[in-house]
């Protein structure tokens, strides 16, 4: 099983681009990352999200992302072929589309739709974070390890930024890998939920504050409530969950 980082490293050397090259390409397709960012895909200190790197798996022609990753698709038919065979099925594959009686008549898949003037009347750009809370930093939003959205304003209304989940404890609201957009702001109402700082790590939790205490609670009932003492802790308030 090879790493994202090392598959990235790997075919951005092959098609001959720089790390800057690979951003200005991501740019242009509507996806604003650092020469950073991509360093630390390709150490392996940041994975890309699941859009930025079905997007890279174009720019940098992999053909095959599981493949790629795992040594082998099994559900590829042409996985169990040396190159002599699969230069036999691709040379296959070009007598049927030309002449084209055989071809798909559009392919859409690979075209780049622009959006048009009402739809982008709702498209605002977010910042989507890399690090995902309930695992990363409690210091995340102070990095610059982001990616910039368009996103449909009518979802992410009110939203400042966005971040994925990680675990369960949310569940079944949220799930792992979820996408949640988040309105900046240092105060919660009670039984809002929001984005915290607690000791260095980064939560996503439903916020509760009276007579006996302050807790980060977890929809998830098999999690216990985390205590806060804002006397004793670092804590944070990042902002209120607005969006998904």
């Amino acid at each position: 099983m090879n790493s994202i980082g090392k598959i990235i490293s790997e075919y951005r050397k092959k098609s001959n681009i720089t790390q800057m090259e690979l951003t200005e390409k991501l740019s242009a397709e509507g996806i604003q990352v650092s020469n950073r960012t991509v360093s630390a895909w390709e150490n392996g200190k940041l994975d890309p999200g699941a859009r930025t790197f079905l997007y890279l798996c174009r720019i940098l022609q992999i053909p095959d992302c599981v493949e790629a990753f795992f040594g082998n698709n099994p559900s590829d038919p042409m996985a169990m072929l040396n190159n002599e065979g699969k230069a036999k099925v691709l040379a296959y594959i070009d007598s049927l589309v030309h002449p084209v009686c055989y071809a798909k008549e559009t392919t859409g898949s690979a075209e780049v739709i622009p959006f048009t003037d009402a739809q982008a009347q709702h498209r605002k750009r977010l910042r989507v974070y890399e690090t995902r809370v309930s695992a990363g930093r409690g210091n995340f939003l102070d990095s610059e390890f982001y990616t910039m959205f368009d996103v449909d304003e009518n979802v992410a209304a009110g939203a400042d930024f966005g971040v994925a989940i990680s675990g369960d404890s949310m569940e079944p609201k949220y799930h792992d890998h979820d996408m949640i957009f988040v309105h900046s702001q240092e105060t919660l109402e009670n039984g809002e939920i929001g984005i915290f700082s607690l000791n260095g790590n980064a939560y996503i939790k439903k916020y509760r504050s009276d007579e006996t205490g302050t807790f980060l609670i977890s929809l998830n009932k098999k999690y216990d409530p985390i205590p806060v003492n804002p006397e004793m802790d670092s804590f944070r308030i990042f902002g209120r969950v607005c969006g998904q």
